[in-house]
């Protein structure tokens, strides 16, 4: 068993699934994959599972009755690594918007630097990112700048979803508590991770915007987040997180 494990939450991702894979398993650096797949009707789990001969001890699958959010998928998952003992446990896209190769920097960041979470940042040294409109890029920068201003963390990518978490984080932040499914959630995370005192580092990355599948996001999963931050701040200062 490899001492970190990279969460992949599935829906739809037929087109990238296999090459997403062989690409973790391809770095210097050796990590085992979760793929958590919601029941995806483009059959992304049978994908996984052929591959599982070739990658065997190192590829896993959860498969999910149906499709239930990000944050309970990530949830699912950290349960999962957290049974296994898996010290370093990662968030990480299936769609390339987030590079393989920027795992090692997550891990170094952990595992030899002073980080108990090491998030992968677009905006920590401007703004990199790559084949968004610029009204995304617009709307995800000041989405962090208004998380910010609300809850008083000094990140500057806080719905970033690619991140490297030491096992203790996971284990004292009471990952069953979380409240929300869609991008808040990835918020909140770190936000609990702020409010015990765990040491949270930025590292600078480049996203890029995905060129195969769909994209999840929807109007009700901004709106979550808007208001979301709010009800985090709220729920912190009654002691509540």
């Amino acid at each position: 068993m490899n001492d970190g494990i990279v969460i992949i939450p599935t829906y739809n991702e037929i087109e990238n699934i296999e090459t997403i894979v062989r690409a973790v398993f391809s770095l210097h650096k050796s990590f085992d994959v979760l793929i958590v797949d919601d029941n995806s009707p483009d059959q992304t789990a049978d994908k996984v599972i052929a591959l599982q001969s070739e990658f065997k001890d190192r590829l896993y699958l959860e498969k999910r009755d149906k499709k239930a959010g990000l944050g309970t998928a990530y949830v699912h998952g950290f349960h999962w690594a957290l049974a296994r003992h898996y010290q370093y446990i990662f968030e990480m896209d299936a769609d390339f918007s987030h590079n393989p190769n920027d795992l090692e920097k997550l891990y170094n960041a952990c595992h030899f630097g002073e980080a108990d979470v090491a998030i992968g940042s677009r905006y920590v040294t401007g703004v990199n990112v790559v084949n968004w409109p610029l009204s995304r890029v617009l709307m995800s920068y000041f989405a962090s700048v208004y998380v910010k201003m609300i809850t008083g963390m000094k990140i500057h990518d806080a719905t970033a979803g690619f991140i490297c978490y030491k096992r203790i984080v996971l284990e004292q932040i009471n990952i069953d508590k979380i409240k929300f499914i869609g991008y808040a959630f990835q918020i909140e995370m770190k936000y609990r991770a702020f409010a015990h005192k765990f040491h949270i580092a930025e590292v600078p990355i480049i996203f890029t915007d995905r060129t195969k599948g769909q994209s999840k996001m929807s109007n009700a999963i901004i709106k979550e987040a808007v208001f979301g931050v709010i009800s985090l701040r709220i729920r912190k200062f009654f002691n509540q997180l």
